[in-house]
């Protein structure tokens, strides 16, 4: 019988995996891959606080899950992992209805021999009082897509001249990477679509405030990056506030603790991950604080063999004598999907698998059009510091990776093209 290796979750190391391994197993026979995923389309998960500032159309950005199977040789299951059986090898998934809670695809089971959980990982308001409720998270590209749509109906209001409502009110808790990036890309959609017409809110009006507990922004970046992020921020008009811990979310506004309110009318959610709630414990499975499946440097799970986690939900050793875990970044689920290519091979032959570990190639962040920053790591150059237009066209060359591990170079040297004539000659803001 052909083994059956089922990749929970569709994200860029899912996906990653699964095209890779369908390419390298399924389309020989070797395996019978099978990626499951709760939504259809793939979005790259960086480009959401683009998509929440109207800035990217997430239709002309998404990959379809049953065409990208098709063209790599593995299957594609819609549904949301709800429960797993060890013993029994298989997964349960949860039924998927449409728009009218209809039953579009039933609950239904799927058998294993090797299973990889990639689920990735949600927003931790840290049971802040009222975040959940007046704060919206930019996990899913239904996330981003509904702040666009109040950020645009803000917009709207005013031009229709209704009431007072010539200014808007953002507040962002958290200043890592996609708080930051938000911040900046808001400030860019403000001049946008001043110039589209809807100029009833001022670009100046728009009061953006970035909100971080600890004592700088991009707290996980080396404090030369973060300076220079903080003072174009600042430059951008940006309130930038550090130090300020948030005790509580209204529908009003921030509350932060030591008593001061901030005003806000859209309120995002940016401080924190945590893997899904449905992991934690799963069938006997080692789990962290964080709900993180506890891996070992093979990225199999501690209780399980057959089973393998990599990706913001595992908990993987860093894999240099530290006690550290693998930070939840872009760039380790990438090495983790490139080892499993490999070791999944090396399974089916009862070879013995290598460790995973981390590299680090630095970060990059984006300040919308205004610039970029971020540094580059190797053993040849150390750490290098970038700024402005190259770290910018490092920036993209991130996304052109990702669309290479996916589409392979022709096909990316197309999207590029297209991707440039259709910037040349169309502002690429979404009004709609």
């Amino acid at each position: 019988m052909t083994h059956r290796i089922v990749i929970v979750g569709g994200g860029a190391g899912g996906l990653e995996l699964a095209t890779r391994l369908g390419r390298k197993l399924g389309k020989r026979g070797k395996a019978q891959i099978t990626l499951a995923d709760a939504n259809l389309t793939h979005i790259w998960k960086p480009l959401l606080h683009e998509v929440a500032a109207g800035s990217l159309n997430s239709t002309e950005n998404e990959l379809n899950y049953v065409a990208q199977a098709k063209w790599n040789h593995f299957e594609f299951q819609l549904g949301r992992m709800s429960g797993l059986d060890r013993e029994r090898k298989t997964i349960q998934l949860a039924a998927t209805l449409d728009e009218d809670n209809r039953e579009l695809v039933p609950a239904r089971e799927l058998p294993y021999d090797t299973l990889v959980i990639a689920v990735g990982s949600t927003t931790n308001d840290f049971g802040t009082e009222g975040a959940a409720n007046h704060c919206i998270f930019l996990d899913t590209r239904e996330q981003a897509e509904r702040f666009h749509r109040k950020m645009l109906s803000h917009y709207l209001r005013a031009h229709a001249g209704n009431g007072d409502n010539d200014q808007i009110s953002v507040a962002i808790v958290g200043a890592g990477a996609t708080g930051v990036e938000l911040a900046a890309e808001l400030h860019h959609a403000a001049h946008e679509l001043a110039a589209y017409g809807l100029d009833r809110i001022r670009p100046e009006n728009m009061r953006i405030s970035l909100v971080e507990a600890g004592p700088r922004v991009l707290p996980a970046l080396p404090e030369r990056i973060s300076a220079p992020v903080h003072k174009t921020l600042q430059k951008l008009g940006v309130n930038v506030m550090t130090g300020a811990a948030v005790k509580e979310v209204t529908s009003e506004g921030l509350i932060l603790a030591n008593g001061e309110t901030i005003p806000a009318s859209l309120k995002v959610w940016a401080a924190g991950i945590r893997a899904p709630a449905f992991l934690k414990g799963l069938d006997g499975l080692e789990s962290n604080r964080i709900n993180q499946l506890v891996v070992t440097s093979t990225l199999q799970t501690t209780h399980d063999e057959n089973i393998f986690a990599f990706g913001d939900c595992a908990a993987c050793p860093m894999g240099d004598g530290s006690e550290r875990n693998v930070p939840p970044r872009a760039q380790a689920a990438h090495q983790q999907a490139s080892l499993l290519v490999k070791s999944l091979a090396l399974r089916l032959q009862n070879q013995p698998l290598p460790s995973y570990a981390y590299k680090d190639y630095g970060s990059l962040i984006s300040l919308s059009s205004f610039s970029a920053v971020g540094n580059l790591m190797g053993n040849l150059m150390g750490s290098v510091k970038l700024e402005g237009w190259l770290a910018r066209m490092f920036y993209v060359s991130l996304y052109r990776m990702h669309q290479m591990a996916l589409y392979g170079p022709f096909r990316t040297l197309l999207l590029m093209l297209s991707d440039r004539i259709g910037r040349s000659t169309d502002p690429r803001l979404k009004l709609h």
